[in-house]
């Protein structure tokens, strides 16, 4: 719209991978077709548009990695591959009609509340415009981070993230450095071995990994699915039910964990001969408190003989030299940064200014909070799909996005009834005694008791990021909008133009 005069809309969705398609999905079967999704990017897609890299896969079984109001009788794998998942999330948007509602290539620059009027003023690449709620569905493993490494910019060969692949740079016959074990590394590096002429890993802190119990899913399978509906939702609740059921380990009883250890353990020791080597990949800190990344290829591939392990991080570069924190030295002609994303400091809260005149990153400077993980104080209908402590850790995220789709759909029924021109207001109260009880819970969990430093925390040590509890839980503190968390505002004398300002009722 670039160009032409600013134009009004009801919901303003940010974003378009599973969060923000869901949103607009929900919206339309609410009877709301006044939105817009505003995407950064030619296309669709989130992270499984942006992550494209050598062996992306989900580690998240495929029949319950997806959406309960949109299966996928044929998916192909148990665990399918990055071009499976974007181009079922194609599908989800031209079968629930969507595209007439994207605008691509308009990157949000700016949100501001307007507080006389109770709408968002939004900035973007292609032009502005205003909307009376605004869902934010950006995503935690949206903007890559890179470390600050000393010399990087001395380094005379190829620089590139994995979620930012370099499809045009040939990585045959080069020395690549890959920086980072997390769950993109690990799949990067039995893709890329057989390629190069030599593969160095820099590894900080060993994870965790398991079998992945993947295989090819059967034409009689798909086929099975496609004509009898009941064995796609069996198949699907068989995988749901088998999660809820490891939760309480996670969130309650870590030392019930062990089982799990002495299962990773015989993986690697099958894997890896050389006694050095295992016991540089062998974790010291309890299986869980770091994400559990799954791999039948991984530790093969470390066994390769071109394959070296550096079991510290990357210190600085000298040229085409990485210097390690062990002070070993190694030759790259590419570096690649598996080293994740912005995950508790959100580039999208830098640019949310709410009622207060703050933005949402300074509000959350201490730490992201959210009422019932989707909306935050002094920023009027405002939500957030994925937001604080609404992760998981071994379960499908697919399960948390539709519990918080319910809450949406519940919160502009409320905003329905309320009448046009209202706005719901989280109260502080509300929100500082929802995080009280998260953080409360988080302090038997794995992942604030396992011994490690994870990004399920935050530049404070807290977790902002996990939900510690099953997905039915969660499911059941979504289902309803409870107004007496809320502030209802109304402009204070709507017969008088220009006049008014917030008033709480």
């Amino acid at each position: 719209m670039a160009g032409r005069e600013r134009r009004h809309v009801r919901v303003a969705v940010i974003g378009s991978g599973f969060g923000g398609l869901g949103a607009a999905v929900r919206l339309r079967r609410e009877g709301i077709t006044d939105f817009v999704v505003l995407e950064r990017a030619g296309a669709v897609g989130g992270t499984w548009r942006d992550n494209s890299y050598p062996g992306c896969a989900c580690d998240v079984p495929s029949h319950l990695y997806s959406f309960s109001f949109a299966p996928n009788p044929q998916w192909p794998r148990n665990f399918s591959g990055q071009r499976h998942i974007r181009a079922y999330l194609e599908g989800v948007t031209d079968t629930f009609g969507l595209r007439p509602h994207l605008r691509l290539n308009a990157e949000v620059r700016s949100l501001r509340w307007n507080t006389t009027g109770l709408y968002w003023e939004i900035e973007t690449a292609d032009g502005p415009l205003t909307a009376d709620v605004v869902v934010s569905a950006t995503g935690p493993l949206s903007d890559p981070k890179l470390p600050d490494v000393p010399g990087l910019d001395t380094f005379p060969g190829k620089v590139f993230h994995s979620a930012r692949w370099d499809h045009d740079f040939d990585l045959r016959g080069r020395r690549v450095a890959m920086i980072g074990t997390g769950a993109s590394a690990i799949q990067i590096v039995p893709a890329i071995a057989p390629e190069v002429e030599r593969l160095t890993l820099f590894q900080r802190t060993p994870p965790w990994v398991l079998p992945r119990a993947d295989r090819r899913i059967t034409a009689a399978e798909q086929w099975l699915h496609t004509k009898v509906p009941a064995t796609r939702a069996a198949r699907r609740g068989l995988l749901w039910g088998i999660r809820e059921m490891q939760v309480s380990a996670f969130t309650k009883r870590p030392e019930r964990l062990g089982m799990l250890e002495m299962l990773a353990k015989n993986h690697l020791r099958k894997a890896i001969k050389d006694p050095g080597l295992r016991a540089a990949l062998t974790p010291d800190y309890r299986i869980g408190c770091k994400r559990i990344l799954l791999s039948n290829t991984y530790y093969p591939a470390l066994a390769r003989p071109h394959v070296d392990l550096v079991p510290a991080g990357l210190k600085e570069v000298r040229g085409s030299t990485l210097v390690a924190a062990d002070g070993s030295e190694t030759e790259a002609d590419a570096i690649v940064f598996g080293t994740g994303f912005h995950v508790t400091d959100l580039p999208i809260a830098q640019r949310v200014t709410g009622a207060n005149g703050t933005t949402l990153a300074e509000e959350w400077k201490d730490g992201m909070a959210a009422l019932r993980g989707s909306t935050a104080a002094g920023f009027p209908n405002f939500l957030t799909v994925i937001g604080p402590n609404t992760g998981l850790g071994n379960s499908s995220m697919i399960l948390m996005i539709e519990a918080q789709l319910n809450y949406l759909a519940d919160y502009m029924r409320q905003l329905d009834l309320l009448g046009g021109g209202f706005a719901l207001s989280a109260r502080q109260s509300a929100v500082d005694e929802w995080t009280r009880k998260i953080q409360r819970r988080m302090e038997r969990t794995v992942w604030n008791t396992g011994g490690c430093d994870s990004w399920y925390l935050d530049a404070n040590g807290r977790n902002t990021t996990a939900w510690p509890g099953t997905t039915a839980e969660f499911q059941r503190v979504t289902r309803r909008v409870d107004l007496a968390e809320y502030e209802v505002l109304r402009p204070a004398d709507r017969r008088s133009a220009g006049a008014g300002t917030e008033v709480a009722v």
